[in-house]
């Protein structure tokens, strides 16, 4: 039976404390509280890096940053008193309700204390233990014993436990003409003819065990521009520029890079253009399933549930036996996950999109079919 009491809630906190992907893969279920209650103000309690592109989805009407102690990203502190400073905080706003979002191996628990303590009536997560009076609406959590759902999904399950649904499921980010417009402006200075045939490839992981090796990048850059005729750009942060400059020189070819030159809402903008997003199991991937941009995920088997949701895409990747490890960095040290897919599989499966879904690839600046994956 749904609890009543969320009905009226019309103040409400969503705590995802995870990083850019993450928010975004739980935007559907924030669509879902939004519109299913006529006034309802939606707060995202979130990390630095989940904030970046919170500001960006206009389901979100306000956003708090905190970088949570129990999170392995945080840096140590001395001491309590950001957190403590944090429920006063909470407390100020005065919140009907708050919903906690955790993927199925992280302890929402410590949250709810925090909402505990802030004296926020109502309280909802999936939790695999009874939280007692730390959760009002507790969820029994079944993953990962009774099956792995999508993230996308099992967020959407949640909000759903208290009568919040949506007919659109897709994920949610909302970027400006003067996004699009800088996007168009960078593209140009680098030498891009964006009435070419063009593919970006964005190289970087924050988790080792989820990076495709820069040779084969090189590799997979090279047969796009000698053997399809394709202008290839790489996107990534500033310290990855190395990174980029280590594939352009494997690729031998042409190519084109705008490392350390975009802030995030304008790489949202570039991925939006881009006809194809050639990336890893990482932020942009689900940038690009937002703006509607197919991807091709080179997806490390460290978990299951992350893959591109709602887009054209070809998720790539070799079954091994240590699959679903969920580790930052390779326990068996081979990587064979990414590393036994081939160069020759990521430039078919970039044809496959192309010759699949040209509705979706000609975009509003390219004026011509590209014939080259024809």
């Amino acid at each position: 039976m749904i609890d009543t009491r969320w009905q009226t809630a019309k103040n409400i906190l969503c705590i995802r404390l995870d990083s850019i992907g993450d928010v975004l893969m739980t935007t559907p279920a924030m669509r879902a509280l939004k519109t299913s209650a006529k006034g309802r103000r939606i707060t995202l309690l979130t990390s630095a890096s989940g904030a970046q592109v919170a500001h960006l989805v206009p389901e979100i009407d306000d956003v708090i940053v905190y970088d949570a102690p129990w999170l392995k990203s945080t840096a140590p502190r001395a001491n309590s008193t950001p957190d403590l400073k944090m429920i006063e905080r909470l407390r100020g706003y005065g919140f009907d309700g708050a919903l906690i979002f955790t993927v199925f191996s992280q302890n929402p628990l410590p949250s709810a204390m925090m909402c505990y303590l802030a004296d926020i009536p109502l309280r909802l997560a999936h939790c695999h233990e009874n939280a007692y009076q730390l959760l009002t609406n507790w969820v029994v959590d079944k993953e990962p014993a009774h099956g792995i759902r999508h993230e996308v999904q099992r967020q959407l399950d949640l909000v759903a436990a208290i009568g919040a649904r949506t007919d659109n499921a897709r994920l949610s980010l909302r970027l400006t003409r003067a996004a699009h417009e800088h996007a168009l402006r960078v593209l140009a200075d680098i030498g891009l003819d964006i009435q070419h045939p063009w593919i970006a490839i964005h190289p970087g992981a924050t988790a080792a065990s989820r990076r495709y090796s820069p040779e084969g990048y090189g590799r997979v850059a090279h047969q796009l521009v000698s053997t399809r005729g394709a202008q290839v750009v790489f996107t990534g942060a500033t310290n990855e520029i190395d990174l980029i400059e280590r594939i352009q020189n494997q690729a031998g070819v042409k190519t084109f890079s705008l490392g350390g030159k975009l802030e995030l809402v304008q790489l949202a903008a570039v991925i939006e253009l881009a006809p194809v997003l050639i990336t890893n199991n990482t932020g942009p991937a689900h940038i690009a399933a937002a703006v509607g941009t197919p991807v091709v995920d080179l997806y490390a088997l460290t978990n299951p549930q992350h893959t591109p949701w709602g887009v054209p895409h070809r998720v790539l990747s070799h079954d091994v036996p240590c699959k679903y490890c969920f580790r930052s960095i390779c326990p068996e040290g081979h990587h064979n996950c990414l590393e036994l897919v081939t160069p020759d599989q990521v430039v078919r499966a970039v044809d496959e999109l192309w010759n699949a879904h040209a509705e979706f690839l000609i975009r509003q600046t390219i004026s011509e079919p590209i014939q080259e994956f024809e």
